[in-house]
Parts: structure tokens; C-alpha cells; sequence
């Protein structure tokens, strides 16, 4: 064991805003109806609900750029693409709003924009449920075309940032050759890069980090993490199999555990287990505030750290949320462990 360096956390925490971000993936937006309960409707026997009001929030990579922006006031840059639809110009606006530079976002209008619509109803005598839920988007890659474009973008921004996340959710934007593409300027760059994704985590050779959750992990290694001997397994598997520098694994309740090439590993707690309310979009957080650390020239101990914290922040909110520097400090102030746990590997 040893103790937390609370002042040094603090420091780094309070120079997060200076390091600026590029977020490469998917983008998204989550569009949340609701209504109130009115009565059978007469053509089938289904509700009908009186709309009270929409929200908008970003979702996928839309998320961890959210997330990014506000820890460093706006210092994000987003690639990625968005359809000619009505939804189009919501993810846009939607993202400037949250001070996220779209300059080089790419229209494709061959696809959809990636949205999924939650239609939620609730009455005078019950709390507010969803009723169903509507995905509108695609798997297929981008073409050539819209790829071509994408590395140009890509080739002209990532040398200007201190970081770059690549964020995979399987909606089209990841191909070999972006990914290659990135992370080969990453290195000649000496740029960190880190990866979220929920599959296929060897198409990732090479990078900075890894940030998969446990679920996703045992999908990707072909087993199960039972134990100990089990879970140290893994972490030398997913090093060995992708070529990473670290292995940012999140084990929800369990927290999280670093595996550095270096033989380091680090088990940190879970630091918020009684408050959980909704853990959608933890995952963002996580990759957000880890990049943003390491670029402020933090250890990959302490990045971690606060990726753990930030987590345990946005787990108390519904849905995609995000965090703050002041609530980061005020979290770390109240913090009632003062001890990672090292395993031996």
C-alpha cells in the first residue's frame, strides 16, 4: 500500500484546463422525449402522450469531448462525421454550445447522423418511465471519400494538441487506416493517445492506453476474470495482444486497475460505491480526464486517479454527465480513503 498524495493530485487536477484535446470517433447525440400520460388512443391500443419538453445530450465520442471541455474550458477539437438530416444541425449546435470546435467535423450525407431517441411518459401518480427507445444509425465504415477527408483533418489538427482520444463505438468512423494514420503522427508527435472502445481491442496497435471495462475485456480475451490470478492474466494478455503502453481496466464496484508495460500495476478502489445511480457514459469520463491528466504531465498512477475520481462523480447523475475542476478538488477534499492498493504481477 501507499497513501494518496492529495496536494500533488490537487496540483495536476488545477492545470487539467491547460492541456488541449483532440477526439476522434463517433459522435453522437442522445435525444430525450417526454410526455404526459393522456389516454388510449381510438386507432390502436397504445398511449398518447402530451410532449412536455425534449433534452438533448451528446452521447458516444460526443460525450468525452463534452467531458473534456468542461475540465479544460474548451480546448477540444472534434473529428468525425454527421449526416444531412434534422438531427445534423442538433449534434452540431449541440456541441458548439458546449464549446467544442466543430470546424473539423465532415458531413456525410450518405448516412444518417448516429441518434438514439428515448420516448419517456409519466402521469400525476407515477414517476417517469421510458417506453421505447429508437436507434437511428449505421455499422457500415465511411468511404474512401469521406476517409480520405477525415486524414487530412486528421494529418492538419493533431499536431497542434497535447492528447488525442480515439473513440470507438461502432457506428462507421473507425477504419485501419484512420486509426493507423493517428497513431503513427501520435508517436512521431510524442502525443498520448487513448482508446476507448467496446471491441476488437487489437485493432489498436501501439497505443498510449487502452480503456476497457471488464465485460468488454473478457469479450475480447475469451475468458473470465475470477480471481487474482485471473485478473493479473489479463492484464498481461491485453498488453501482449494490442501493444500498448497501459492497460486502464474499469471494474465497476471493484474500481479500476493499471497495467503499465513497465511491470507496474496499480488497484485503486472504487471511491463512490453507495451514490451510484446511473453509470452511462462513466466509460467517456474515464478516457477524458485520464488523456487530459497525462497531458498535463501527470504519472499514469495519478491519471488514473483521477479518472476514478471524476468517475465517481458522474455515476451520482442520470445519464451522460460530466465534471468539473471544482467538483474534482471538493471530491478529493472529502475523500475518506487515503490508500491505492499495489498488486504484485
Amino acid at each position: 500500500m501507499f497513501l494518496i498524495d492529495k496536494p500533488n493530485i490537487k496540483d495536476i487536477i488545477q492545470n487539467l484546463s491547460k492541456g488541449s484535446i483532440l477526439v476522434i470517433g463517433d459522435f453522437a447525440i442522445d435525444e430525450m422525449i417526454y410526455g404526459q400520460t393522456s389516454r388510449i388512443s381510438r386507432e390502436a391500443p397504445v398511449l398518447i402522450l402530451k410532449h412536455t419538453h425534449t433534452n438533448i445530450i451528446l452521447g458516444a465520442a460526443s460525450n468525452a469531448a463534452n467531458n473534456i471541455s468542461s475540465l479544460n474550458n474548451g480546448k477540444v477539437l472534434a473529428i468525425g462525421v454527421y449526416g444531412d438530416d434534422y438531427h445534423g444541425p442538433i449534434l452540431m449546435e449541440t456541441l458548439q454550445k458546449s464549446k467544442i470546435d466543430t470546424t473539423q467535423m465532415v458531413l456525410d450525407k450518405n448516412r444518417p447522423t448516429s441518434t438514439k431517441t428515448r420516448i419517456s411518459g409519466f402521469s400525476t401518480q407515477s414517476v417517469t418511465q421510458q417506453i421505447v427507445r429508437i436507434d437511428k444509425e449505421i455499422d457500415a465504415l465511411v468511404s474512401e471519400n469521406i476517409e480520405s477527408e477525415i486524414i487530412e483533418k486528421i494529418e492538419k489538427s493533431l499536431p497542434n494538441c497535447d492528447g488525442v482520444i480515439l473513440s470507438d463505438y461502432a457506428t462507421g468512423m473507425m477504419t485501419e487506416k484512420i486509426i493507423k494514420t493517428t497513431i503513427s503522427l501520435a508517436k512521431k508527435y510524442n502525443i498520448p493517445v487513448a482508446v476507448d472502445t467496446q471491441q476488437e481491442l487489437s485493432r489498436f496497435q501501439g497505443v498510449t492506453v487502452l480503456t476497457p471495462n471488464q465485460p468488454d475485456a473478457e469479450k475480447d480475451l475469451g475468458y473470465q476474470i475470477k480471481d487474482e490470478k485471473t485478473l493479473l492474466k489479463a492484464g498481461r494478455d491485453l498488453l501482449d495482444k494490442t501493444s500498448a503502453e497501459m492497460i486502464l481496466l474499469t471494474r465497476g464496484g471493484d474500481g479500476m486497475i493499471l497495467f503499465e508495460r513497465n511491470g507496474k500495476i496499480t488497484n485503486i478502489p472504487a471511491f463512490n460505491k453507495t451514490d451510484v445511480f446511473d453509470v452511462t457514459g462513466a466509460g467517456d469520463t474515464v478516457v477524458a480526464s485520464f488523456i487530459l491528466a497525462l497531458a498535463s504531465g501527470a504519472s499514469a498512477a495519478d491519471a488514473a486517479t483521477i479518472g476514478n475520481l471524476a468517475a465517481s462523480i458522474v455515476v451520482r447523475h442520470f445519464g451522460c454527465a460530466t465534471t468539473t475542476i471544482d467538483e474534482l478538488i471538493k471530491t478529493l477534499d472529502n475523500l475518506k480513503t487515503d490508500t491505492f492498493i499495489l498488486a504484485k504481477g
